[in-house]
């Protein structure tokens, strides 16, 4: 009887627990059996997952603190991923979790929903979905909980989270339509109003309403829970008062942050020092507590990881306070930091190239530039800003060389012989100090590289159990001492060199090279006995004829001009430009030199407000040369006004429009002329490139060629040569000059030949041509007259697809109109008609026909 009770009992007890589990049963033990496994099986682990991947979303974010921050730490991803996909694991498992708890606790009974944690599962599939960036199956989780579950607790949650995947949708319009109503219709505290209000603020930030942001952020910073929401939101309302430009109200905002301490994240606490550091007012400001407060930051162990951004700004100071020299220190310490934030090096570089730029230290200026390029969005616009910077400086390092070094050149040509000699001397004898200092230290080195070599060789012996009588290895790569004495020697001879092509030139060094230290390197290699440590070496250098200094002297005098004109067009550095073209003038410069320079001088000291200077430069231009059209210009200012038509611009224009319309031995001879009359001006390497250009389309390949090296040559550093280098290497794939098969061509022509004083004829036989290929209605044909070279001009009909419709043109015409066609023609390919045109090479393709 026992036995048989026991057994109902346990069927008793397992039938009941078999009923329990219906989804399909309303009871109260079913809907707390699945209520309370959905919510501490699958939904617990599922929101673990989900925060874990949260977590490694926000450890992987970079803040961009140069703009605005957005509200949530999450980078959103081009990346497109396909069904089934996801980009992170932990959602993907928060996700099955979600989709577990529905498929297996949902108890959805007649259309209506019994278990209470099915809500919370819809919430987690759509968060799930959404920090995964698959925002169109997210939204689709959170208008389920709005339609079918109205009277949850998570309604108004789901309310927000909805707007959030309409935001990042880019429907922000649509998401402050109903945040607005929302908060208007709902009483909401705490975390949730926090919510609400900061994704309005966002949305309002995406629509630029940054003032009306500004009052949300308020709300939310105030309404959170969470102090690292706490400190992110307050750094954004400061942010936003910046941009807003009420600088005390933001210094109020970081001040808040800066007073959570350690509640929330250092690098809030650290972001907000550094802008509330950057409103500093250093008219009205007290300096020195200023400083004192800077160098705290510096000294706290605890900043050390923000070291970087301290030192850029105590560099800000430094350089605001004309403590340039201290500036320029924390400049570099700041890029020695090894920062990740590429806007702050980019900043600290280019904050150095200007500094060098400003004291005329090109090189310099020019190598910071570089850094700082390599730092920035390729193609942004400060990008293309500081590149046309950087390739105008080119032209001042090049012609800031030339004068220097002609300068040089010509001060020592004016000494006399014992001066030239007291100065060789002095610096031989310079040269020679130093090579005995570094003789000195690479011994050293030698000394300590030798001694670690040999430890290195007895620690080996010892390892390999052969004692020190066994015999090393053969290879005398493998032999420590052999190394240590072939590094040495390449130091003793050469230096420091980097691991790169082209390493014995001196500008393959790092840090620079001067003229100095090559010539110091190149006697170390040489020995003691070196020419280089003579002075008979430089004066035998010196040169003497005529002919050669004045090629000197107008070099020099060339560059000073290049470089008043650059300083003043390009750079606006009107006081540089003045002091370039006055250097110019007391040079004893060519003839047509000094006109212009007077011109530019008399602009610059009106810009500058030097109305005597200004005065005293016009009346000498009038009455020296009256028949100039400077003078015109001075004596008419109106003309000047109204864009001078004689100016080289508008001469310019007029030109290419000559070119456009195929006058290319016009073209050729105007720019000769305006070549030699404006002889220095900027337009100058403009004409000789149009001038290229005619020549090459009216005499071919070669002749082009010919004249974009001149161009090179005589123009060097110009945008001009630059270009024609340019075209110079594209050219290289029309050089072949043979003809390709017809079979090759889908596009043929039809070529009549006129001589170039038959233009009557030309003219009158195109209109006969315009009038009866229009009646062939299977070609889409049309004309045009071409130039081929000075003797020939080609009347060319487009637009035929097969070679022999080109080489029987007469025969596709009307009936009619046959007989109009009365000159003789050749046909053509597309292909081959380019070839001929590029290498007039008429005669050659005739013949082969």
């Amino acid at each position: 009887m026992k036995i048989a009770f026991k057994i109902c009992i346990v069927s008793g007890l397992t039938l009941a627990t078999i009923t329990s589990c219906s989804r399909k049963k309303n009871s109260f033990i079913n809907r707390n059996f699945h209520a309370v496994t959905a919510e501490y099986n699958a939904l617990f682990n599922g929101y673990e997952a989900l925060k874990q991947g949260q977590d490694n979303l926000n450890n992987g974010y970079k803040d961009n603190y140069w703009d605005l921050l957005p509200i949530e730490r999450m980078q959103v991803s081009d990346e497109v991923v396909l069904p089934g996909q996801s980009k992170n694991e932990d959602f993907t498992k928060a996700e099955e979790k979600a989709v577990k708890a529905i498929q297996k606790h949902g108890m959805n009974i007649k259309g209506k929903e019994y278990n209470p944690q099915i809500d919370e599962a819809y919430l987690l599939l759509g968060q799930a979905r959404y920090f995964d960036q698959r925002f169109v199956p997210a939204l689709e989780a959170f208008n389920y909980i709005l339609y079918k579950y109205p009277a949850s607790d998570k309604i108004n949650t789901a309310k927000v989270w909805r707007e959030k995947t309409n935001m990042r949708l880019e429907n922000d319009e649509l998401a402050i339509v109903n945040l607005k109503r929302l908060i208007k219709q709902e009483e909401l505290e705490g975390q949730e109003l926090s919510d609400a209000t900061s994704i309005l603020a966002q949305a309002y930030i995406n629509t630029k309403a940054l003032d009306s942001a500004l009052t949300q952020i308020k709300i939310a910073s105030k309404a959170t829970r969470n102090n690292d929401e706490k400190g992110r939101f307050n750094f954004i309302k400061g942010q936003l008062y910046n941009v807003l430009t009420f600088k005390d109200s933001a210094n109020l905002a970081f001040d808040e942050v800066i007073d959570l301490n350690r509640k929330t994240p250092r690098r809030y606490l650290m972001a907000a020092q550094i802008e509330k550091a950057k409103n500093f007012d250093y008219n009205t400001g007290d300096k020195i507590e200023f400083l004192k407060h800077l160098t705290k930051l510096e000294e706290d162990r605890e900043n050390r990881p923000y070291l970087d951004k301290i030192y850029h700004q105590i560099g800000d100071f430094h350089l605001a306070n004309q403590s340039d020299s201290l500036a320029v220190a924390y400049y570099n310490k700041s890029l020695r930091e090894k920062s990740k934030d590429k806007i702050l090096v980019a900043k600290n570089y280019e904050t150095l190239g200007d500094f060098y730029f400003d004291r005329n230290n090109y090189k310099f200026a020019g190598a910071y530039f570089d850094s700082t390029m390599t730092n920035m969005v390729e193609n942004s616009k400060p990008f293309r800003t500081l590149k046309r910077k950087r390739e105008n400086l080119d032209d001042v390092i090049y012609y800031e060389g030339i004068a220097e070094v002609n300068d040089s050149i010509l001060k020592i040509v004016k000494m006399p012989e014992a001066d030239r000699l007291a100065y060789f001397t002095d610096y031989t004898n310079t040269l020679k100090q130093k090579l005995e200092a570094e003789k000195e230290r690479l011994e050293i080195e030698a000394r300590k590289s030798g001694f670690a070599a040999t430890n290195s060789l007895i620690n080996n012996a010892v390892t390999q159990g052969g004692g020190l009588s066994g015999a090393g290895p053969s290879f005398y790569f493998y032999n420590p001492t052999t190394v240590a004495y072939g590094k040495n020697e390449f130091s003793r001879i050469w230096g420091d060199r980097k691991n790169e092509d082209d390493w014995r030139w001196s500008s393959a060094k790092s840090g620079g090279f001067s003229e100095e230290q090559s010539n110091l390197e190149l006697a170390i290699a040489e020995g003691e006995e070196s020419e280089l440590l003579s002075p008979d070496y430089y004066l035998a250098l010196i040169p003497s004829a005529e002919k050669e200094l004045d090629s000197i002297k107008k070099e020099r005098n060339y560059a000073y001009y290049q470089l008043g004109l650059i300083y003043k067009e390009k750079f606006k550095e009107y006081k540089l430009s003045k002091s370039k073209f006055l250097n110019l003038l007391e040079s004893d410069p060519e003839e047509k030199l000094i006109l212009p320079s007077n011109y530019n001088l008399y602009k610059i000291y009106e810009i500058l407000g030097l109305g005597d200077e200004a005065l005293i430069t016009k009346t000498s231009i009038i009455s020296n040369y009256p028949e100039s059209r400077y003078a015109n210009i001075l004596l008419h200012p109106e003309l000047a006004a109204t864009r001078d038509e004689n100016s080289s611009e508008s001469l310019y224009e007029a030109t290419y429009k000559l070119l456009e319309a195929q006058h290319f031995q016009e073209v050729i001879e105007k720019s000769k002329e305006y070549m030699t009359f404006f002889d220095g001006d900027p337009m100058v390497p403009k004409f000789a490139l149009l001038k290229a250009t005619a020549n090459g389309r009216l005499n071919g390949y070669q002749a082009y060629v010919d004249g974009l090296n001149d161009v090179v040559l005589a123009f060097a550093n110009t945008p001009e040569a630059i270009q024609a280098e340019a075209i110079l290497g594209s050219l290289k794939s029309v050089s072949d000059k043979t003809f390709k098969p017809d079979t090759q061509s889908r596009s043929f022509k039809v070529v009549f030949q006129f001589n170039t004083n038959e233009k009557e004829a030309l003219v009158d036989f195109r209109k006969i041509l315009d009038e009866v290929i229009p009646k062939v209605t299977y070609y889409n044909m049309s004309t045009s007259v071409d130039v081929f070279n000075p003797e020939t001009t080609f009347l060319v009909v487009h637009g035929l697809r097969s070679v022999q419709g080109a080489q029987a043109f007469s025969d596709i015409l009307k009936e009619e109109d046959r007989d109009k066609i009365n000159r003789p023609y050749f046909g053509i390919s597309s292909s081959n008609y380019k070839t001929l045109q590029i290498h007039k090479n008429i005669n050659e393709y005739l013949a082969n026909k």
